[in-house]
């Protein structure tokens, strides 16, 4: 099981982001390559803050987080905020040091670093998909295989070092002022803070050397997604040219409506009507749920308005806290229409005793059986 975010930073979850990101700033200073060389057990304690940042730090991420725990990332199919490498970090997070290491970056172990004459990749640009989802396969969690034209690296591309900036992907300027000599670095024009350009371009490559490719992308999606909520696939977005990592493909969900069932939350609804002789003999009734029908039974004398809670039978929760409920609301429909033998029969129990509007005190008004369905 994942460790909580706000633990593994050491942080309550009201804390403010000035807050969360001094204690990620502490954390990866004590846990940083360059401190502890070789020392496996630091080095996935780094990158465990950083997972934790990347998500803390950004309010959307944050929110869901919140509400979904780490399902709402990667839950089974490895989606998210998780399963960052050195690089992602580095070419992340870079400023958070300041002067830390080196002169304002880190050190050189890793992609060659930030700062000190180093430089981090560029990250490929992300794609974004929707996918649609029926009821059964939110409930029940799915598989999507989809079709995806991306951006890759032409086949024969190469690449060399930048002359413009050495490699570094920045240049550096120096300006007189009143205050002195005053040093600024900018992305570097020639390479685009690349610090590489396309040596040999192929005859089917863009200025950067990539190509479109349609390739076929398997998307393993979580039980209990709701609608509108974003999941990642990582390295699956455009590539970049170089030594560049991989964008991300991004994954909208939007639920399609069921034909017999409202969802609420974790909770269904469905609504059965019976008619009068139904209600007043009994009956049992065959109802949709999202893993097929099942049969209820219907006691005699049942009330239009009853609602029947068939527990567990809804939604799993995106955080792995159970199943909600099926709701089942009882409706007893009234014929429009009569003919002369029915009008006969019911013109005798108007005045039956037994046809006489008599509730219990057992029996709920309408607004407490509305209280019900949200307690």
């Amino acid at each position: 099981m994942k460790q909580d975010y706000y633990e593994i930073l050491g942080v309550d979850k009201g804390a403010s982001t000035a807050e969360i990101k001094k204690a990620y700033r502490k954390m990866a200073i004590k846990y940083h390559p360059d401190k502890n060389p070789g020392d496996k057990e630091a080095e996935e304690m780094f990158k465990k803050a950083a997972e934790a940042y990347e998500v803390l730090s950004n309010a959307d991420k944050r929110a869901k987080y919140d509400q979904f725990g780490h399902a709402a990332f990667d839950g089974s199919g490895g989606f998210g905020g998780g399963h960052m490498n050195m690089d992602d970090i580095f070419s992340q997070f870079g400023d958070i040091f300041g002067s830390a290491f080196g002169g304002g970056g880190f050190g050189g172990g890793f992609g060659g670093g930030f700062g000190g004459g180093g430089r981090g990749r560029v990250k490929g640009s992300n794609l974004r998909i929707r996918v649609k989802l029926s009821l059964e396969e939110v409930a029940n969690g799915v598989e999507k295989k989809v079709k995806v034209r991306r951006k890759v690296k032409a086949e024969g591309v190469t690449y060399k070092t930048c002359t413009t900036c050495n490699g570094t992907g920045q240049v550096t300027r120096i300006t007189n002022t009143i205050l002195g000599r005053m040093q600024t670095a900018s992305p570097c024009n020639t390479c685009s803070g690349a610090g590489e350009v396309m040596d040999k371009r192929p005859a089917d490559a863009d200025a950067q050397g990539l190509k479109i490719k349609e390739e076929t992308v398997s998307i393993k999606i979580p039980a209990g997604v709701v609608d509108g909520i974003q999941l990642k696939v990582a390295g699956k977005g455009n590539e970049a040219p170089g030594n560049g990592i991989a964008g991300d493909l991004i994954v909208a969900v939007e639920e399609l409506e069921h034909k017999s069932l409202k969802r609420e939350g974790d909770n269904l609804h469905y609504d059965l009507y019976v008619n009068i002789a139904e209600a007043a003999l009994g009956t049992s009734k065959d109802i949709d749920t999202v893993n097929g029908k099942v049969r209820i039974k219907l006691e005699e004398g049942i009330q239009s308005g009853k609602i029947l809670r068939l527990r567990g039978k809804g939604i799993p929760s995106l955080n792995g806290y159970g199943s909600g409920d099926l709701l089942v609301h009882v409706n007893v429909w009234t014929p429009k229409t009569l003919n002369k033998e029915q009008r006969a029969f019911f013109e005798k129990m108007v005045n039956d005793d037994n046809f006489t509007p008599n509730p219990e005190k057992g029996d709920k008004s309408f607004f407490e059986k509305v209280k019900d369905m949200f307690s």
